[in-house]
């Protein structure tokens, strides 16, 4: 990644207060009036600060236009919407950063009330267009009805996190504390992830009222609809582990429990319906099911802190102290035991009837539950050796 810098005015980082950051791809048309509109707004202010085009490889002249209307212009050799604002964050001199796509939607003029959030405390300050008001036509029907409140309302559920705009483009906050995420998606769900990983990480988040206005260039954007809501959907799942692995885990190892409790020792009624064999079957899938996805969130938690996605809560921290490596090896052994018991107990049944037909609903029974116990054995056995692995310890 190489920077190309304007040299018209080069003050140190300590000299300025706020570098406004702009992604570009090709936005000749708007890009600068979108440059003129924020120097209006650092002069008008009286805020010491830069303008900054991250630019992902134009090639219709938008980095000779951000030279000539006064930017820093930053090459950014890897494309895509995250990975242009990253480089431009890296390259920000001054502790406060506000980042705004140049297409001329957003208002760079309006920029005063996110930076005093920051002078306030604030960690990162989000603009939100549902309260600030979008002009006809400044976004479409799907995204204003459909896209944006259902991916914001899932963000909330998913993560917690208390944002009503998820997808605002207009946005400010520390330098610091964003790089210390670590964020790495070059996409477009870059915007969700800086959301989730400061929720995560319990940074300091307000929203402010802002608006969108129609952009103004003459092709299509590069936002895809479908594509890229299903990247922001995937992202929030991705890192939901409660939601996508927790909870329904939970759900299938009690409903197949309760199912394998019942059906144990014999077939039950309801009505002229009857449960036997094949249901237990099922509920013993469920209980496979169930414990394989709760591992799954046992272990994505693990690798999550490894990571610094998130701190460690007081609750999960408990539970890793105490299931240490041998705790987990001796459930499982007990666990595998008990399927190697209850599998002699089946064979000798059939032994008793000449190694023939397996007919009798019994040894049957058996056979399930020997398999439901050594398979949740060997689960947890190397569920406790991978858990051990990822934490360096026993």
């Amino acid at each position: 990644m190489t920077e190309a810098v304007n040299f018209l005015a080069e003050p140190t980082r300590t000299d300025l207060e706020l570098s406004i950051v702009m992604p570009c791809l090709n936005e000749a048309e708007t890009l600068e009036i979108c440059i003129r509109k924020a120097l209006a707004f650092l002069e008008t202010s009286q805020i010491a600060g830069e303008v900054i085009v991250a630019d992902n490889g134009s090639t219709d002249g938008s980095r000779e236009i951000a030279l000539r209307a006064g930017a820093r212009l930053v090459k950014v050799a890897k494309r895509g919407y995250g990975a242009a604002l990253m480089a431009g964050i890296e390259a920000a001199r001054g502790p406060f950063v506000a980042m705004g796509d140049s297409d001329d939607s957003y208002d760079f003029g309006g920029l005063l009330p996110f930076v005093d959030a920051l002078r306030n405390g604030a960690d990162l300050v989000m603009g939100n267009r549902f309260k600030g008001g979008i002009a006809p036509g400044a976004m479409p029907p799907l995204h204003r009805y459909l896209g944006n409140p259902v991916l914001s309302a899932a963000g909330r559920i998913l993560t917690g996190t208390r944002i009503g705009d998820y997808h605002c483009g207009l946005r400010a906050f520390r330098r610091e504390a964003i790089l210390g995420l670590n964020l790495k998606t070059p996409g477009m769900e870059f915007a969700s992830e800086m959301i989730v990983l400061a929720g995560y990480r319990q940074l300091r988040i307000v929203e402010v009222p802002t608006t969108l206005a129609p952009d103004g260039r003459s092709r299509p954007p590069h936002l895809r609809s479908w594509r890229d809501g299903w990247r922001h959907l995937r992202f929030l799942l991705t890192f939901a582990p409660d939601w996508m692995f927790l909870y329904p885990g939970l759900a299938l190892m009690l409903a197949g429990v309760l199912g394998v409790l019942l059906l144990i020792g014999s077939d039950i009624y309801l009505g002229a319906v009857g449960f036997g064999v094949h249901t237990l079957l099922f509920a013993a899938a469920a209980v496979l099911i169930g414990s394989q996805l709760t591992s799954f969130w046992y272990i994505g938690r693990i690798f999550g802190m490894r990571e610094g996605y998130w701190l460690v809560s007081v609750r999960f921290g408990r539970l890793r102290d105490w299931l240490t490596t041998d705790k987990t090896l001796l459930i499982g052994a007990l666990l595998l035991g008990l399927g190697i018991l209850v599998t002699f107990q089946a064979v000798s049944g059939w032994a008793a009837e000449s190694f023939g037909p397996l007919n009798s609903p019994d040894i049957t029974r058996q056979v399930i539950v020997a398999v439901l116990f050594s398979a949740l054995g060997i689960q947890t056995i190397t569920t406790g050796f991978l858990a051990a692995l990822l934490t360096d310890r026993s």
